[in-house]
């Protein structure tokens, strides 16, 4: 199978074995849109580095998610969103500092994203039930990347298909090319015979 390799793969590879486990503190719950101390929900909201939130969820949810849906940043180079979409953060870039280390400083923008998303994507995958599914949104920019790493980590077998997304808004095409679709890369954990009528029907519609 092939494999893709880029700058600080080597460091990222195995990191999520490196990721400290943290305990989850609860801090209120709500009930009926009103805050209070424990309504013995399930449900979490996590506020946190991701990285270390999906670890800090493995000694409980290891194994048991049957459905997971992550809209990772499209590494677009864009810094004027809600969140920073150019991997220039303050905070990624002193883990780059710390994880990849001086080789860091080289990174292109697609060298960056692949570290960042590889130990996450691993975690995930350890979270995944046996019969369970991952959907993973993404655009152009970063599609063929994500593709090559979600089928080393997950297995190109458990590869079910991708899903094209049309957007409710973009560029008219009178000046400029415009990209109307997203993808959603859709994987399952051990995929079945169960699973693969959605092949199909995703062929379909």
């Amino acid at each position: 199978m092939p494999t893709l390799n880029w700058i600080g793969k080597d460091k990222v590879v195995n990191h999520h074995k490196e990721v400290p486990y943290r305990m989850l503190e609860r801090k209120y719950s709500y009930e009926n849109g009103q805050k209070s101390s424990n309504n013995d929900s399930e449900n979490m909201i996590i506020h946190g580095e991701n990285l270390e939130a999906l670890k800090s969820l493995l000694p409980k949810y290891e194994g048991k998610v049957k459905c997971i849906y992550i809209d990772p940043p499209y590494n677009t180079g864009e810094e004027g969103w809600i969140y920073n979409d150019n991997l220039n953060d303050p905070k990624i870039k002193k883990w780059f500092g710390q994880v990849v280390g001086k080789e860091g400083e080289d990174l292109s923008r697609h060298d960056k994203w692949l570290c960042m998303m590889y130990p996450r994507l691993k975690l995930l995958c350890r979270l995944l039930a046996d019969n369970g599914i991952i959907f993973i949104s993404i655009d152009d920019n970063e599609y063929s990347n994500l593709k090559l790493i979600c089928d080393e980590i997950f297995g190109s077998r458990n590869f079910i298909t991708t899903f094209i997304w049309e957007k409710r808004v973009n560029r008219e095409n009178r000046k400029v090319v415009s990209s109307r679709h997203d993808y959603i890369l859709c994987y399952a954990r051990n995929v079945t015979e169960d699973q693969r009528p959605l092949k199909h029907i995703s062929r379909i519609a």
